[in-house]
Formats: C-alpha cells, structure tokens, sequence
C-alpha cells in the first residue's frame, strides 16, 4: 500500500497523510475516536510500534505480533461515549471488518482511552 496516494484505511474519506499518517507520524489524536480510528489504521498498515505507543503502560503488552495473513477491509465506529477534548476518559465501540484465509470476519469490540497530559491512549476492549 501507498499511504501517499490511497485513503486512509479508518474510512474518513482523507489521504492516510492528511489522516491517521500524521498521527503515525507522532502527532496526537485529539479525540478518542480519532485515536480509534488511528489505531484501525495501524492495524490494515502493519504498524505495531504506533499500536504500542499508543497503548496505555498500565496495559500494554511487552511486544505485538500483528497477522500477516489478515488483511483489514473496513472500520465501522458504532458508538462513542466521551472522549473528547473536554473528558479524561471515552469508549469507542466499532466493527472492523477482515479477510482472513479467504474467510470474511468482523472483530467487534467497545474499547476504553484515558487521556493525560493532552494525549490519548488506548486502555483496553471487550468485545
């Protein structure tokens, strides 16, 4: 995949650049859902050091093996409960949608962020 000339994986309709890339690229997500959708995207890229970066220490886990074999087709965001500039914590509930081994599969989930110091971190999910 060209980041630089396809849309952004997270479905928003923007260039990965002017997307989820810049978050990639260290900026950070002003909102909880855009952490969501960032973190969507580092999935279909295969960027598991955004995925720990982005991962709250209290939970996050030493190393990631992302599936080569999954490739991730669409992101649905289902529900959001805070997680704006104004909160300290916010729940994204989403389906991300996949092939795997020529099986079509949906991982649903309603994740958890806390967000200090201005910067938002994925907490965990239950899906």
């Amino acid at each position: 995949m060209s980041p630089a000339l396809t849309d952004c994986p997270c479905g928003s309709g923007d260039g990965f650049d002017a997307c989820c890339g810049r978050l990639h690229a260290g900026g950070n997500a002003a909102t909880a859902e855009a952490l969501m959708r960032s973190r969507y995207s580092a999935f279909a890229t295969g960027d598991a050091a955004y995925l720990l970066r982005t991962w709250h220490a209290s939970t996050r886990p030493r190393r990631l093996d992302l599936d080569a074999a999954t490739t991730w087709t669409r992101l649905e965001i289902v529900a959001v409960s805070e997680g704006s500039l104004f909160h300290r914590e916010g729940t994204v509930t989403f389906a991300a949608h996949h092939v795997r081994g020529g099986r079509v599969g949906v991982q649903r989930e309603t994740s958890r962020f806390v967000r200090e110091a201005d910067q938002w971190f994925y907490v965990d999910g239950v899906g």
